[in-house]
Order: C-alpha cells, then sequence, then structure tokens
C-alpha cells in the first residue's frame, strides 16, 4: 500500500496549476497511482471551482447572472465537443521500455514525453526526460537487482517517486506509487533487491558522504 504523499500544499498547488512542470508531472503520476490523492484532488477541484463560480457571481450584472445559469444548466459534454479550436482528438495507447531486459510500461503522464537513451553507470541506469523546466531536471531511473545509490544528501530538493519493483532505504521500504520528498534535512542510501523504476526531479546536485563516490562531488553540479 502506498504510505508516501505529496504535501497537501503540492497537491493545492497542482490543482491551482503553479507548480512547475517536473513537479506537475510527479504529481500527476502519484494521483494516478493513488486512490487517497484522487479523492483529495477531486475535492481540491470542486472547491476551486465553486470558487470561481462564486467570484464571477458576485459581479455579475442580473443579464450576466441569466447568462451565467443557462450555462450551467447546458450540457457541459455539448460545450466541450462543440468547440472548432480543439482539432486533435487521441487515445493514449501504452508505451513501455525495456532497461536492461526488464520490460516497464510507463505511466499514462510520460506516454507523450520523449526520454532519452539511458546512460549506464555499474548498475545504474539513467534516461532525461525531454522537458524544459529551468533548473529542474528530470529522468527515469533505474536500479539494476542488488544495486544502490551510495550514502548523500542534497543541495537542492529532489523527489523519488517509485514507479516499478522496490527500494529501502534507512527511512523504510517502498512500493510503486510512493511519492518521497528529501532535500538538504535528509540523507540516505537507497538500494534494491529485486530492482526498480523510479521518476526523480532534482533541483541541484546530489552531496555524497561516503568513500569513493565523495569523489563525485565536485562535478556533482554537471551530473545531476
Amino acid at each position: 500500500m502506498i504510505k508516501h504523499h505529496p504535501s497537501e500544499t503540492l497537491l493545492t498547488q497542482y490543482c491551482a496549476a503553479t507548480l512547475p512542470a517536473s513537479l506537475s508531472l510527479a504529481v500527476s503520476i502519484h494521483v494516478d497511482m493513488c486512490p487517497v490523492c484522487q479523492a483529495k484532488v477531486e475535492k481540491l477541484e470542486a472547491a476551486n471551482a465553486r470558487a470561481v463560480f462564486s467570484d464571477n457571481m458576485d459581479v455579475a450584472t442580473d443579464e450576466q447572472a441569466d447568462q451565467a445559469d443557462d450555462v450551467i444548466e447546458s450540457s457541459l459534454l455539448d460545450m466541450i465537443t462543440s468547440d472548432d479550436s480543439i482539432d486533435e482528438v487521441y487515445s493514449v495507447e501504452p508505451v513501455s521500455i525495456n532497461v536492461n531486459d526488464h520490460n516497464y510500461s510507463l505511466p499514462r503522464a510520460l506516454t507523450r514525453i520523449s526520454h532519452g537513451k539511458f546512460t549506464q553507470v555499474g548498475k545504474l541506469a539513467r534516461s532525461r526526460i525531454a522537458l524544459d523546466d529551468g533548473h529542474l531536471r528530470s529522468s527515469l531511473l533505474h536500479i539494476d537487482a542488488g544495486g544502490e545509490i551510495p550514502e548523500h544528501t542534497h543541495t537542492g530538493f529532489e523527489v523519488t517517486l517509485l514507479l516499478d519493483g522496490e527500494f529501502t532505504d534507512e527511512e523504510g521500504s517502498y512500493v510503486p506509487g510512493d511519492f518521497i520528498w528529501q532535500d538538504g534535512r535528509h540523507q540516505h542510501t537507497p538500494l534494491t533487491k529485486e530492482g526498480c523504476l523510479c521518476f526523480t526531479v532534482v533541483s541541484s546536485a546530489l552531496h555524497f558522504n561516503k568513500g569513493l563516490s565523495k569523489l563525485l562531488n565536485p562535478i556533482g553540479g554537471l551530473i545531476y
């Protein structure tokens, strides 16, 4: 069962469409996987809709109010389908990827966003998501069975959304759908027995704490 969710603040910003694209994508994927957050988003969106109609009615003339009543009573579906400006209708086809002989189905939100070729370093493989979002970097991260990421903390923040498989760290174990937010207050050593695929968003370089991995810190800004 999913135990780790976006904060109430993130969900509110997601429903208000004020999140950066990378974070909005991460929340969207989680919501698709999580019935608990689906229910929260439904309530937030309903509250937003009520607020919009309420604000409009407060300043409306009698004529405008009558027109608003007519719109509300009409079929919303008819309004959408009669809009000639919507000229692209498509069905979402499942998209699968293969990483080191592991086959994964991508989440619906990622099916129309391209990603680069996976680059391999030991048991880790990363593919950059083609999303221009300023200093934020989004990736698909695959860890082979028995792999781990050396102990590290964060110079910014890191969102890890587990898509498939399992991993553990000092805080516990994670299942598909878990949404984990880490920043400079946290340090951890993710490892997986069976292998996993994650969607990650980072705002700055990781900072490695132990052993030879500390040699990566001087160039961390180039590889995050």
